[in-house]
């Protein structure tokens, strides 16, 4: 499985029904566990970004097709980073000549 760390801000929507954010990240956990997903952690944040959210995938696409869906839902804008594991990391650099 993949790791991904999503960076999400409220959009004007996502911030006009914000008392409502706790009961939308167990719908987003429920959401992504039908597409082969795991959500990790979630924590709601000062600064930047609003919330932080990690996440376990499949593969790259399904988790592209997962972020594309819950930005259609209009709450949230992510940006997502593909992560590495000391032990992934550690293949990616044996691969190296």
């Amino acid at each position: 499985m993949a790791t991904f760390v999503a960076l999400l801000n409220f959009t004007d929507q996502g911030i006009r029904t914000v008392k409502d954010t706790t009961k939308r990240a167990a719908a987003v956990r429920e959401m992504a566990k039908k597409s082969g997903i795991e959500m990790k952690d979630i924590y709601w944040t000062l600064g930047q970004y609003d919330l932080v959210v990690t996440f376990t995938a499949p593969d790259d696409a399904t988790m592209t097709a997962f972020g594309l869906s819950l930005g259609m839902a209009g709450n949230v804008r992510t940006q997502t980073l593909r992560a590495f594991s000391m032990d992934e990391m550690n293949g990616i650099l044996g691969k190296m000549p």
